[in-house]
């Protein structure tokens, strides 16, 4: 297992200017699940693969167990990846896939065979060990590449959207896999999605990542609860935090929705008065059909069972916008009808500055 860490590590691909991964600084702890996530373009792939050695490090440094390995070659680096597109052998049976790496490190036959069968154990392959990849599921695949980095018993795992070639159905059930097989093992991941759900179900922590910028990292609770920035908030939960223009009172307030809504304690109300406006973060099950309110109308309905999300568009001060609510299905109102909407008593508002996007108070 190993400790890793970004200190300021860059990336800047050769004919641009600008930096792919900018000064990413990120610590990894032994043993931790840690998560990428971020739009395409975040830079969260060319990350990863500075980790692994498959792309140059131009400044800063990359570091496992308190050695910088950012001008080592892969091979140096002990650690396996686990590819997009599983990258097996099709005339290799799925045991010489999996021992392969040994086979390269010219691992003797017995002890090669013995960790391949526990490999296949583990990973619950053993009934397929003569077949091709040809002669697999997608899920079957998947496995075995994770085999093929697991036997190596490498000191971390690296995971470049493994799933996104699956089935929803089945990319849910791998997801779970995945997470137990980590938490077995004990070893240091890093894995890459887009996904955030995915993200926020798998990581320990979860990095952020944007416009090849680090934005946040932190446990999936404290993202969700406390987002540092507005791209934080809209890009962590689903559907999206409602992300709202609203001005302020002279004594700090916002009024929204019928509600006044009071700076949290720590927030200089001065520095957002006079009319400036300021974005008020509300998640879908903050925001409540009422009797009086924002007024709105109703545009879809997504029935979820129980549930359902209720999509609007209503005229706020700053301009028009899109609101989503989270409502009891038997209560969701039909397409078309106008409602009222207020956030909810129960829930407190998120406030970000509306300039520079970044949250207001604790």
């Amino acid at each position: 297992m190993a400790e890793v860490r970004f200190k300021r590590a860059t990336r800047v691909y050769p004919g641009s200017d600008v930096p792919a991964v900018d000064a990413l600084d990120l610590e990894i702890g032994d043993g931790e699940f840690m998560v990428l996530v971020g739009p395409s373009g975040s830079g969260k792939t060319t990350a990863l693969r500075m980790l692994a050695g498959l792309e140059d490090v131009d400044a800063g440094a990359v570091v496992i167990d308190g050695r910088d390995v950012s001008d080592d070659p892969p091979k140096r680096r002990d650690v396996a990846m686990v590819f997009q597109n599983y990258a097996l052998y099709p005339y290799l049976t799925v045991a010489a896939n999996i021992g392969f790496p040994l086979r390269m490190a010219k691992v003797g036959r017995a002890e090669r065979d013995a960790r391949v069968r526990e490999v296949a154990q583990l990973l619950e392959l053993t009934p397929f060990l003569e077949r091709k990849p040809g002669q697999l599921s997608g899920g079957q695949r998947q496995r075995v590449a994770m085999g093929r980095a697991i036997v190596r018993k490498p000191r971390a795992f690296l995971m470049d959207e493994p799933l996104s070639n699956l089935d929803a159905k089945l990319r849910v059930q791998m997801r779970a896999d995945i997470a137990e097989l980590q938490a077995r093992l004990g070893v240091t991941t890093v894995y890459v999605t887009h996904d955030q759900a995915e993200a926020m179900t798998l990581g320990h922590r979860v990095a952020v990542l944007k416009d090849a910028r680090l934005q946040q990292c932190d446990t999936p609770r404290v993202l969700f609860d406390k987002p540092l920035n507005t791209f934080v908030a809209g890009f962590v939960g689903s559907p999206a935090m409602n992300l709202c223009r609203l001005p302020c009172a002279d004594d700090g307030s916002i009024a929204f929705g019928g509600v006044v809504i009071r700076p949290p304690a720590g927030v200089n109300g001065a520095g957002a008065s006079n009319g400036r406006p300021v974005i008020v973060g509300v998640r879908p099950e903050a925001l409540e059909l009422s009797s009086e309110g924002l007024a709105a109308s109703v545009e879809v309905i997504e029935e979820l069972g129980s549930d359902a999300f209720v999509f609007c568009s209503a005229e706020l001060p700053g301009g028009p916008a899109r609101l989503v609510a989270r409502v009891e299905a038997r209560h969701a109102p039909a397409r078309g009808e106008r409602v009222s909407l207020r956030p909810s008593p129960q829930h407190e508002p998120h406030l970000f500055d509306a300039d520079s996007g970044e949250r207001l108070g604790a």
